[in-house]
């Protein structure tokens, strides 16, 4: 891999986070994958697009692109090796000939210039230590006129799993969720910073939607609740606790879950922004 500039978040998506990712990618789809439709249809790929994917993870939003860009080509860039695994494998299991994978910072990594049409991600944005430099890197990568779209966490208020998790104050050391502005997942809550970014980064016609949507967490609350807790996040936080007070946290979660059960699936509410933007003609 290239030079690292996040070289935290590279650290983590190599770890026990990305690893846990990638071994549950399906069921990360799940929870996500209601912000797919929204994120394509706003990219609007056509059928020769070249469509760099940033922060693809596991790959599927690269392989949805690959298939509007049937003629064209997609690839997914990302830090983490075992969910970049996860992606080149499903590739080959679905037949996509137009989908390739790199490891790499989007911050920083060498992307010829003018190389693509499109740049999409999805939650894949939000951790950059300079996120001028990172749009602006890949900004250099669109052609003129090139779109770029990505979905980005709004408020911890707006998304019921964090909300889930806040409830767990008495028994685990949630803290306070992180700031605005930071490297992180809420680094673009803030919409109107989040123009201001694109445009200190050369980007024209910048808007930002809310958007939202209800990801499947499980089969039912006790299974929501192991997915939550043995996510990174959850595994960080269970982890500076004795048994006991973890199995409390389990139930106390699994509770506070139950009445978001319905019809065999536990599903919780996201919300996000959809920003577009595009490179100057």
């Amino acid at each position: 891999m290239q030079n690292i500039a996040n070289t935290g978040q590279a650290k983590t998506w190599n770890g026990y986070e990305g690893t846990h990712w990638a071994q549950n990618q399906d069921r990360w789809d799940a929870v996500n994958g209601g912000f797919n439709e929204p994120l394509l249809t706003a990219a609007a790929i056509e059928e020769g697009d070249r469509v760099l994917d940033i922060g693809c993870g596991a790959g599927s939003t690269t392989r949805l692109a690959a298939r509007r860009a049937r003629s064209g080509r997609a690839l997914g860039l990302d830090l983490s090796a075992p969910m970049l695994a996860r992606a080149r494998e499903a590739a080959q299991h679905e037949g996509l000939g137009n989908v390739t994978f790199e490891e790499g910072d989007a911050q920083v990594h060498a992307l010829a210039p003018g190389a693509f049409d499109v740049a999409i991600s999805r939650f894949g944005v939000m951790f950059f230590a300079d996120p001028v430099a990172a749009f602006a890197n890949i900004g250099r990568a669109l052609r003129p006129g090139g779109r770029l779209a990505f979905v980005c966490a709004t408020a911890a208020d707006g998304n019921e799993w964090l909300q889930t998790i806040a409830a767990l104050r008495d028994l685990l050391p949630v803290g306070e969720f992180g700031a605005q502005g930071s490297p992180g997942m809420f680094s673009l809550a803030d919409p109107d910073r989040t123009c201001e970014v694109m445009a200190a980064a050369g980007f024209e016609h910048i808007g930002a939607a809310h958007t939202e949507a209800f990801g499947t967490w499980g089969q039912n609350a006790d299974d929501a609740a192991a997915f939550l807790l043995g996510s990174g996040p959850g595994h960080h936080l269970v982890s500076q606790v004795a048994p006991e007070v973890q199995e409390r946290a389990r139930q106390t979660l699994t509770d506070t879950l139950r009445r978001h059960e319905e019809a065999g699936a536990l599903r919780l509410r996201s919300t996000a922004w959809l920003v577009t933007a595009d490179r100057p003609k």
